[in-house]
């Protein structure tokens, strides 16, 4: 008998899909607060009899929304993982699903292995009791054609350390966006952008900075320049989450 012969865990990739208008964010969170992962990996840790710890694609702020968050993991189960999700989607809280899972390669990684994030933010003109939960609000009518001509700009690779609060991770906070842009559907404004990577509430703070400008509070030349960084956080007040949504990952 071959002693030398070592047990290859699967890696289990699961697409998730959650209203954060709940949860203190993505990231798990220590003294009980309820965060998304802490919700999947306490429920998982029940069905495998083992502790799990999830690797993701992006990690979200507080209230914010997903679509198309991706995950990752390792177990010593035999369970296969259509078993394992539909064993989540029993347990869970009905504000997260596990749309689809699947066994990846083992150097597959939620995180490292993407090479693209994609996020769309909605808003609506006037507050409202039903539409809020998943939109933004303008707070009156803005420029579309001004906004649309301020998305443009942000296409490149820029500094978007005015957009963003403070850097966590300490990899820069240069990001390369390879399309933002806004459409109309039904009534609501879409603002759509895809990246590389992004910086804490980076969207929030790009749409927030386009909607004072729609309005005629900010100026336009003013908004542009801050794409050149220059340290000092962020510069402009953010969108508010709950328009937010994480829209899907490639990779």
């Amino acid at each position: 008998m071959d002693t030398n012969v070592t047990f290859q865990m699967p890696n289990i990739r699961l697409d998730v899909e959650y209203d954060g208008t709940s949860y203190a964010g993505w990231q798990r969170q220590p003294n009980g607060i309820v965060t998304v992962q802490g919700e999947i990996e306490a429920v998982l840790s029940e069905i495998l009899q083992e502790k799990i710890n999830l690797a993701a694609a992006g990690r979200t702020d507080r209230g914010v929304h997903a679509r198309g968050q991706v995950v990752n993991f390792s177990t010593r189960s035999p369970l296969e993982h259509s078993r394992i999700r539909h064993s989540l989607n029993c347990l869970l809280p009905s504000s997260i699903c596990i749309p689809s899972s699947q066994l990846v390669p083992d150097d597959f990684h939620a995180r490292f292995s993407a090479l693209e994030r994609q996020y769309r933010y909605f808003a609506i003109p006037e507050p409202s009791a039903l539409m809020g939960r998943y939109t933004g609000c303008s707070h009156g009518d803005v420029d579309f054609a001004l906004m649309q001509h301020l998305s443009s700009g942000l296409r490149g690779t820029h500094d978007f350390s005015l957009f963003s609060r403070e850097d966590r991770d300490g990899n820069g906070s240069l990001c390369t966006v390879r399309e933002a842009g806004w459409y109309r559907h039904k009534g609501v404004m879409v603002f759509h952008i895809a990246a590389n990577r992004f910086l804490r509430s980076m969207v929030r703070g790009i749409v927030g900075g386009m909607l004072s400008a729609g309005r005629g509070e900010l100026d336009p030349e003013e908004y542009l320049g801050m794409l050149g960084g220059g340290g000092g956080g962020m510069r402009v007040k953010p969108a508010v989450a709950s328009g937010l949504f994480l829209w899907r990952v490639r990779y």
